[in-house]
């Protein structure tokens, strides 16, 4: 599904965006979920099969999108996950150890009285930047295999056979308190920023990543390329892609890159 809108943040800033999702080639049922609107744009990777794993990634989708204005707090979105931690609950095996989610993403805010990216993060999935050309993973995996990476005892490359590949360490659902990663910048024009399941980083590295984002003219023709790429490369899970492209910023004036412009594609603020 692709999804691309308008909206409005508080100062002179034109974004535009896009969201596909895919089962995957081997997936009876997609688990993933996306939410794609000002202030927030973010993926969650359900989890626990049987147990609705579905059903806890809708549940944090539709919590976030129940802030609703143009810049968010942190505290705001730990509130919409502990309301979507009740939600998941309600629904959860109580025969096995639960089900849960991962969430991450990227939301607007507002830092010393400037426009800002709120990166947060619960899990494996990620946020990438691509900014003049260079590639950046800004989250941490909450997972078994990064923090055998981190205490030097597997390389990175060892980690995608690991048989524990699949653990992570945190998660919204499980009876427990979810507890995100934040990071911040500052929001600039050109900034593309790719949020992802780890559908596919399964099937993607980074240099393939960085690829597709900086050959594609628009957001939504990157999200259709990598997701495209993830399913040609095997799409062993479900795969769901955001990504979202800083055009113009009232700092500088000037369209980001060679994205085309096309009615519905943007959303652009007011001072």
């Amino acid at each position: 599904m692709s999804v691309t809108r308008e909206g409005a943040v508080p100062r002179q800033v034109t974004l535009s965006w896009a969201a596909i999702s895919d089962k995957g080639n081997k997936r009876a049922g997609n688990e993933d979920s996306s939410i794609s609107d000002i202030p927030i744009f973010a993926v969650a990777d359900g989890m626990g099969g049987h147990s609705a794993g579905d059903v806890a990634s809708a549940a944090v989708v539709d919590r976030l999108g129940e802030i609703g204005d143009a810049v968010t707090t942190a505290d705001r979105i730990e509130e919409a996950l502990a309301e979507a931690l009740t939600d998941i609950d309600r629904v959860g095996d109580e025969s096995v150890l639960g089900t849960g989610t991962t969430v991450t993403g990227v939301a607007l805010v507002e830092v010393e009285d400037d426009l800002a990216w709120m990166v947060f993060n619960i899990g494996d999935s990620r946020v990438y930047l691509l900014q003049d050309g260079e590639l950046q993973q800004l989250t941490v995996d909450h997972s078994v295999v990064q923090e055998l990476i981190d205490a030097g005892l597997i390389t990175p490359e060892q980690a995608e056979r690991h048989p524990d590949s699949n653990v992570i360490t945190r998660a919204v659902g499980f009876h427990e308190k979810p507890i995100p990663d934040y990071s911040t910048m500052p929001v600039v024009a050109g900034q593309r920023v790719l949020i992802c399941s780890d559908g596919l980083t399964k099937e993607l590295t980074d240099v393939g990543i960085r690829h597709y984002l900086s050959i594609s003219p628009t957001a939504e023709r990157a999200a259709n390329e990598l997701v495209a790429a993830s399913l040609a490369n095997g799409g062993r899970d479900n795969v769901t892609v955001v990504v979202v492209d800083v055009e113009s910023d009232e700092n500088d004036g000037a369209p980001a890159g060679d994205a085309d412009e096309r009615p519905g594609d943007r959303g652009t603020s007011q001072p």
